[in-house]
C-alpha cells in the first residue's frame, strides 16, 4: 500500500516552479505539502491544462485561489484571486449559473480543496465548480504564459 504522506521540505525552496537560465527548463519543488485526489468532492470535476485554456476562452472565470505571498510573481492569465480563506466571504463574486474552474500551486497545494470544501459547505452548487489541479505548478512546468497581477 502507498501511503499518503505530508512532505517537510526546505523552508526556502520555490512552491512556484523558477526559470532557470535554458529555456523550457525549470526548478520544482515536491517537498512540500500533501498531495490531493483527483477528485475533490461529488460533481466537482477535475480538468487539465487543455479544459482550462477552453474556458478561458469562452470568456468563463478562473479563480487563483493561492494567498497574496505565493501569487506575487504571477498567475494564470484572466484569473482573479480570491484568496481560499476568503472564499466563502467572497462567494458573491462568483456567478453560480457558469463553471469557474479554481486552481492554487499545483496537486499537493491545499488552497483549492480548502476553497471548495468552504463553497460546497455554503451552499455553492459543485456542477458549477471545476479544479484544475495541477495549479501554476503545471502551468509554469509546461511552459504556458502567466500574466502578473496590477496589484494586491
Amino acid at each position: 500500500m502507498i501511503e499518503r504522506r505530508r512532505f517537510d521540505g526546505d523552508d526556502d525552496a520555490p512552491q512556484v516552479p523558477r526559470a532557470l537560465g535554458a529555456r523550457g527548463r525549470f526548478v520544482v519543488d515536491a517537498t512540500w505539502g500533501m498531495v490531493q485526489p483527483l477528485r475533490l468532492a461529488p460533481g466537482v470535476e477535475t480538468v487539465g491544462e487543455l479544459e482550462l485554456i477552453a474556458h478561458v476562452e469562452q470568456g468563463l472565470p478562473l479563480v487563483d485561489t493561492r494567498l497574496a505571498e505565493y501569487a506575487a510573481e504571477g498567475t494564470i492569465p484572466t484569473a482573479r484571486r480570491i484568496p481560499h480563506g476568503d472564499i466563502v466571504e467572497r462567494m458573491g463574486e462568483l456567478d453560480r449559473s457558469v463553471p469557474t474552474i479554481l486552481f492554487c500551486n499545483g496537486p499537493q497545494c491545499t488552497a483549492t480543496p480548502d476553497a471548495v470544501e468552504a463553497l460546497l459547505g455554503a451552499g455553492y452548487p459543485a456542477a458549477m465548480l471545476r479544479w484544475y489541479r495541477g495549479g501554476i505548478h503545471d502551468w509554469v512546468t509546461l511552459g504556458y504564459p502567466t500574466a502578473r497581477w496590477p496589484t494586491f
